[in-house]
């Protein structure tokens, strides 16, 4: 057997574009496979998301893969060995952070402390339902190790009475629920909102959105076992409680309006489940709330407590974030209290394919991507321009139909156009939901100080090159 020579991690992440040269690992081997990036069948863009690191990630997500002839091929671009000294770093105790879960190193990062991160937007609309390990991260503190033995909801009655829950009384007293639903941070797309004037936030791009099945017990059939009248007169509203908390032991919370959480149609679940196996750490374990076709923030996880109040969440993230603004609105002049808390999202599209700044060969180019809205409006068309807006295509929506007002989850559109060598290309998208509200044209007139509620156009510039 030939004889390799040794490298550690750090030397092949310095490989990582194809004027580098592009190195990977899969196991213990080091791989160049440069001569390979635009040979792969999945595209180059799909294998240069592992530049640099490992392959094993990745390649779960196609069972392919797994295939022997894979291996085989890979073994031709074989350059090197992991040193056998490399060992990972001993966790700090002193962090709060140091309990973290693993994360797929393929998320796109944007703070580490704490954990936020989304999938890349080349992988987005390759699947209906976003794989576990991909789907956005958005955690406001550290992610709390739960015991499921000991685990105990909190659910308080009327009249004083607290109804507690163990994880296993929460799936044998109640029936199983199933819903299809897409989560979105308020924040998705901020980044283009900081393009026109800075803002206060996350940077995400157009990844904080993805799509699960959701299995777990019905909030309304909860709240009704604990005394709760189908309706109550006067405003009411159901309060969560994470176990997640800050320093000073504030827990994250939010709420929503008591008619959405008793609606038999609004398929609010306390969940499990995601995706047909428990719910990952970062999504929740063990229990979270899902409220489907409502701002991502309201749907608490690591569950711990649910209350009925006259009046929202005291929350910091319900009283004092989560709110949009008027352009004219600055830190200075701004009041918390004169904006309602964000709770449907409007309707929103992003263009996942092709990327911005891409050379694309002439011929047939496929534009793929994203489209949904809140409250359960249905996108019933998403319009694509290749030319900044003057002309538009209608794109083909792919998805199952839903029942009418219940359309939770995002539809994935695609469109294919030829194209001619030597143009460049401004595509935009703009989706129109079942109510035919639709996207506004640019971000100057919505922007805000939070950067929340980026909804305009989505714009791509590409090239066409031979």
């Amino acid at each position: 057997a030939p004889s390799y020579p040794e490298y550690t991690r750090e030397e092949v992440g310095r490989h990582r574009s194809p004027e580098e040269r592009v190195w990977v690992t899969h196991g213990t081997d080091v791989f160049d496979v440069t001569d390979f990036v635009e040979l792969h069948p999945g595209g180059p863009d799909k294998i240069l998301l592992a530049a640099g690191g490992a392959l094993e990630p990745f390649w779960a997500l196609y069972a392919v893969h797994g295939e022997p002839h894979v291996l085989e091929l890979l073994q031709q671009y074989k350059v090197g060995e992991l040193s056998p000294d490399e060992a990972p770093a001993a966790p700090d105790a002193q962090d709060p952070f140091a309990g973290d879960p693993p994360r797929h190193p393929g998320l796109r990062v944007n703070s580490q402390k704490p954990f936020n991160a989304e999938p890349p937007a080349e992988l987005l609309a390759e699947r209906f339902l976003t794989p576990n390990e991909l789907f956005f991260t958005r955690n406001h503190l550290p992610v709390p190790a739960v015991e499921p033995s000991s685990y105990r909801l909190r659910v308080d009655g009327p009249g004083g009475g607290t109804l507690s829950l163990s994880l296993a009384e929460l799936r044998s007293r109640f029936p199983k629920h199933e819903v299809t639903a897409t989560l979105q941070s308020a924040g998705n797309r901020r980044s283009e909102m900081s393009r026109v004037r800075p803002v206060k936030g996350l940077p995400w791009d157009i990844g904080a959105i993805s799509t699960a099945r959701w299995g777990g017990a019905r909030l309304r059939d909860v709240l009704l076992h604990a005394g709760f009248p189908e309706e109550l007169q006067g405003e009411w509203h159901v309060c969560f409680e994470g176990l997640d908390a800050d320093p000073g032991g504030a827990p994250y919370g939010a709420s929503i309006p008591y008619g959405r959480a008793l609606s038999p149609a609004a398929d609010v679940l306390l969940a499990y489940e995601m995706n047909g196996t428990e719910l990952p750490r970062d999504h929740g374990f063990p229990v979270r709330v899902v409220v489907p076709g409502v701002v991502g923030a309201r749907s608490v996880k690591w569950l711990r407590r649910v209350a009925v109040s006259p009046d929202e969440s005291p929350s910091h993230w319900q009283q004092n974030d989560y709110k949009g603004f008027s352009p004219c609105v600055d830190w200075d002049t701004v009041d918390y209290r004169t904006a309602p808390a964000i709770q449907e999202l409007p309707v929103q599209s992003a263009v996942t394919q092709p990327r911005p700044g891409a050379a694309v060969p002439p011929g047939e180019l496929t534009v793929k991507g994203y489209a949904w809205s809140g409250g359960g409006r249905e996108v019933v068309r998403v319009d694509v321009s290749l030319d900044g807006g003057r002309t538009w295509k209608v794109a083909r929506l792919m998805g199952d139909k839903a029942p009418p007002g219940r359309a939770w989850a995002w539809a994935l559109w695609e469109l294919t156009v030829p194209v001619e060598a030597g143009t460049e290309l401004e595509i935009v998208c703009k989706a129109v939901d079942s109510s035919y509200n639709v996207q506004p044209d640019s971000v100057a007139p919505i922007w805000n100080l939070r950067g929340v509620l980026s909804t305009a156009w989505h714009r791509v510039r590409v090239s066409v090159q031979d």
